[in-house]
Parts: structure tokens; C-alpha cells; sequence
């Protein structure tokens, strides 16, 4: 839903106040490469002067807004409660709660509500937290899974360790952020209640991968090589130095990195694929999360998704979060891998990682997916070869 749409749709109704329409229309309409920058100042400087009545208007436009406008929305939010605060007034709570209770009008409005709230009237707002474990605002729900693990901790430094051990046990299905998942992980762990942390979080294990194909001059990534338009599983052929195959690999890292060095050797200026099929029980929506530090392209059933011709600029879980659509039955994922020239230590690693998820976080399983691999003994790896 566009925000010009979104604006029309407040004047027909009569739900956006007069004095806040044009600028507001101003500020919705900035460009995403600054287009308009001058005409939304000026719509800032006249919604910085409205009032507490226009405040939840403001709050849920944040729904639409790009960035750019999010930010002018938010400054002449800023204002308008700073100024009418100090002034001995206070912020409209039934209005913030009825954005903050309505999952329909979008995240950052209801993230915003909650804090207004909290500036409010933080022992309410305290009090609201638990419920938000299940919510699908992963910021709300961050704060309620931050709230339960203290309360384990308070739970186990009172002497009853068992019922911490339930409360993290708890806050560990509830949480969605990765720092969470992992802490919670580790302190099960010690208490005997080992977390699959793969299934937890969606990482596909299973591939077929196959290379190396060659990227001299990082030709590779935009050269379509064959596994990119056909499937054959004994399909020979011509790689970088000689005949390439496909072959099973199954990674038993925790978090879920396919790592083509030790199948392949330790190369430079190559390019490897990576193949699995995910059975969907339903046609849905689904987001696939990938950690890369090389280049890399995405194909869903033949149909690329995105790519990124970048290398080395550092990894990490959900670095890109790719929206896409898997039907009923088999979706098949292809990623493309590529390595460079560079020779430091710190560009030896040749590897991904991808979970599906929906867009809350929470893992989406293939209906076949297989029993998580048992972790190995960490594997030197082989010595560099060109």
C-alpha cells in the first residue's frame, strides 16, 4: 500500500486532521535518494507545531513512510511530545494502547506507541512486557524474552534452579533475535537440555554442491555457468582445472555454514553451487536469511532473487534477508558462491550459510527435514592450492 494511497484514504475518511494533511502529504512523498528533501523540511517545521490530538496520526504514517520520510515523521514526533511534556501535559495513553494492541497497523508504529507508553507510565508499561513473548513485533517480543530471562535468573539466585531451568526453557522458544537464541542455547546446554540449534533456527544442512568453476578476473559471478539452467544429478562438467560432478554435502556446523574448502581445497578465483530442495506443506510466504562474505547469487525454482557481486566485507546470521515464495511441494534453492584473488588469512573463507524463516524470525521446516547432523571434531583445513 503506497503512503499517497494511505493519505487518501485518511482525508476521504475524515481521520486526518486539516492542519497536519499537507504537511504530512510533504513529507510522505520525499524520495528515497533525497528528492523532495526541501519540501519535506517544511512540512516537518509545520507538524513540529501540532498537537497531542494529531499524535497517533503521526505514529501510524510511520507504517508507509520510506526511511527518509520515517525519519522527518519521527523528528516532528520528537518535538511535539518534548514540547508538550514539558509543558505539564500528558500523552494520550488509550490512543497509544488501541496502536500498540492492533497488530494491523504495522511495526514501528506499535514499537513507537510502547515507548511513549513506557515515557508515560513505565510501571504500566513494565507490567505490559510479558505479554508480548508470542508477539510478531520481534522488538516487543525482544523485550518480553529479555524480561522472562531475568526472572529465571531471579528464579535460580532464590534456590530453585529446576523452575529456571523451565523459565529459560520458555524464553528459548519465545526467542526470534539470534544473540538470544544463541546465550539461551549455551545455558541449557550446561543444565543438560541441549537445544538443536539448526531446527530451532532453519539452517539447511543437506546440499548437493559442486565445482570449482572458474572466476579469473571475477568473471564468474555474471557468467552463467550450466547448473544455473539445468539439473542432471550425474551431469559431468568442464570446471576450472578438469571434469566437476555433483556430490552430497552435509554440514554439522550448529549454525549451519557449508563450507566448500574441504571438499574442494582451499582456492582462489573460483565459483561453486550449492543445491537442496525444501518440501513445502502449503504454498507461503517465507523469508531465506543468508550469512556470505563472498560474492553470491539465489535462485527459488529457477527464478533468480538477488544477488551480490561483493567480497569479503565481513559475515554474519540473517546478514541479507531475501522475502520470497515457496509453493506446495518441492522448492528448489541453487546459491552461487564465489571466491576471489585475495590471499590474506582473513579471505580464506569460502562459505554460507541460509536458513527460511518467517518474518518474524521464527524457523519454517521442510516436511521432510532430515534429523540434525551430529556435530564433528573441527576439520583442519587443507593447505592452499591454486
Amino acid at each position: 500500500m503506497s503512503p499517497r494511497f494511505v493519505l487518501c484514504l485518511l482525508l476521504c475518511t475524515g481521520s486526518l486532521p486539516a492542519a497536519i494533511d499537507e504537511p504530512l502529504k510533504k513529507i510522505l512523498e520525499v524520495g528515497r535518494e533525497g528528492n523532495g528533501n526541501a519540501s519535506a523540511a517544511e512540512g516537518l517545521a509545520a507538524l513540529s507545531a501540532s498537537t497531542l490530538d494529531d499524535l497517533p496520526v503521526l505514529i501510524k504514517a510511520l507504517a508507509t513512510a520510506n526511511p527518509l520520510a520515517g525519519n522527518y515523521i519521527r523528528a516532528a514526533i520528537d518535538t511535539l511530545v518534548d514540547r508538550e511534556t514539558t509543558a505539564g501535559r500528558s500523552l494520550p495513553l488509550a490512543p497509544l494502547a488501541d496502536i500498540l494492541l492492533d497488530p494491523g497497523v504495522g511495526d514501528q508504529p506499535r514499537s513507537l506507541a510502547f515507548d511513549l507508553i513506557r515515557r508515560a507510565s513505565p510501571k504500566a508499561a513494565e507490567r505490559m512486557i510479558p505479554g508480548f513473548l508470542s508477539d510478531p513485533n520481534t522488538e516487543l517480543r525482544r523485550l518480553a524474552v529479555e524480561n522472562l530471562i531475568q526472572t529465571a535468573r531471579d528464579t535460580e539466585t532464590s534456590g530453585l534452579k529446576d523452575d529456571a531451568t523451565l523459565l529459560y526453557g520458555q524464553a528459548s522458544a519465545a526467542a526470534r533475535d539470534v544473540d538470544q537464541i544463541r546465550s539461551l542455547a549455551d545455558i541449557l546446554a550446561k543444565r543438560g537440555q541441549p537445544v538443536d540449534i539448526p531446527r530451532r533456527m532453519g539452517f539447511l544442512m543437506h546440499w548437493d554442491i559442486i565445482g570449482p568453476f572458474d572466476n579469473t578476473a571475477l568473471q564468474g559471478f555474471a557468467k552463467a555457468y550450466p547448473p544455473e539452467s539445468e539439473w542432471k544429478a550425474d551431469a559431468v562438467y568442464s570446471g576450472k582445472s578438469g571434469e566437476v560432478r555433483w556430490q552430497p554435502l552435509v554440514t554439522s556446523d550448529s549454525y549451519g555454514k557449508v563450507d566448500f574448502n574441504p571438499p574442494f581445497g582451499m582456492l582462489k578465483e573460483t565459483t561453486a553451487y550449492a543445491r537442496t530442495t525444501f518440501l513445502s506443506d502449503r504454498d507461503q510466504a517465507v523469508e531465506l536469511r543468508l550469512g556470505c562474505k563472498n560474492a553470491w547469487k539465489i535462485w527459488v525454482n529457477g527464478q533468480l532473487l538477488f544477488g551480490r557481486d561483493e567480497y569479503h566485507r565481513g559475515q554474519r546470521i540473517d546478514q541479507y534477508i531475501l522475502p520470497t515464495k515457496f509453493r506446495t511441494g518441492p522448492n528448489v534453492i541453487l546459491v552461487k558462491c564465489c571466491q576471489n584473488e585475495q590471499t590474506q588469512d582473513w579471505t580464506v573463507q569460502w562459505e554460507f550459510q541460509l536458513r527460511v524463516c518467517d518474518q518474524t524470525g521464527n524457523a519454517i521446516l521442510a516436511t521432510d527435514r532430515p534429523p540434525t547432523p551430529k556435530p564433528q571434531e573441527a576439520r583442519r583445513r587443507p593447505a592452499p592450492t591454486q
